[in-house]
């Protein structure tokens, strides 16, 4: 790796990392700069996930207190089948040529900048769904007695078949894999977003997580990218989204949406042999 590399990839891993913190869409970025560099399809997107996921474990304890008031058994059991989900997608992506991933990515990212651009819809879908549904309910008390949460049997075992199937393509790829939890949440019927956010950035991070670990194991990390992208990430997670929240809003989804746009037709002419 060249240093003009590195500091393309620093610059890179900070704006992916400042995005993640107030918008999402960091690896419409990372990934791509790593294959501009370089670095072979699937490592490229090994190396993103490694060098996002310390950010995502640090944002767990602003919803501290949102988590608490949760379902152990709902955590507990979206956690597992999360963990496991990830794992067979972070398996699957190692499994799969260099070629073919190549091929898949303009249509992993055209998946995720759809969820992206149409996520603030749901996301208000999610905040006017009614409270009022019938269910056979499974309580479990936290210790508190005012704190006893409510699921059907039957959401519980389809939630997390929905999670599973979630968890496999966010250990395969992940882009938008936040939306997509949300809205499963939402159909499981939570109502509280602040709640609902807590319980994603946990799922979430759990399934980049051993998606991580796999792939350390399977040696499939680039580690000088890697390492500068952390160190990118984390001084734009912690430093770059506090000028960044400064924006409009908007602008910055309108930005990360056109990153997503470029980098989707880019890789759809590249497949085709056109670039």
């Amino acid at each position: 790796m060249t240093f003009l590399a590195g500091v393309l990839l620093f610059i890179a891993a900070l704006l992916g990392g400042t995005l993640n913190s107030v918008a999402g869409g960091g690896s419409f970025i990372t990934v791509p700069s790593l294959i501009f560099a370089g670095v072979l399809p699937i490592q490229a997107n090994t190396t993103s996930t490694v060098a996002l996921w310390p950010g995502s474990v640090a944002s767990i304890t602003a919803y501290r207190r949102e988590l608490e008031k949760l379902n152990r058994v709902v955590i507990l059991a979206l956690g597992v089948t999360s963990l496991v989900g990830g794992v067979l997608g972070a398996i699957l992506l190692l499994s799969t040529s260099q070629s073919t991933f190549l091929y898949l990515l303009p249509y992993l990212m055209l998946v995720a900048t759809l969820l992206f651009a149409f996520s603030p819809r749901i996301t208000a879908w999610l905040r006017k769904r009614s409270a009022n549904a019938d269910s056979i309910s499974i309580e479990y008390t936290l210790g508190i007695p005012d704190r006893a949460s409510t699921i059907s049997r039957s959401s519980l075992i389809a939630i997390s078949f929905i999670q599973l199937i979630i968890a496999v393509y966010g250990g395969y790829f992940g882009g938008g894999i936040g939306i997509m939890i949300l809205a499963s949440l939402g159909i499981m019927g939570m109502e509280n977003i602040h709640e609902m956010n807590g319980m994603k950035t946990v799922l979430q991070t759990s399934i980049n997580g051993v998606a991580v670990i796999t792939f350390i194991l399977a040696r499939a990390v680039v580690w000088l990218p890697a390492l500068v992208m952390i160190a990118g990430a984390i001084v734009g997670g912690y430093g770059g989204a506090f000028f960044a929240r400064k924006l409009d809003a908007r602008v910055i989804r309108v930005f990360v949406i056109l990153v997503g746009t470029s980098m989707t037709i880019y890789f759809f002419l590249r497949s085709i042999g056109i670039v």
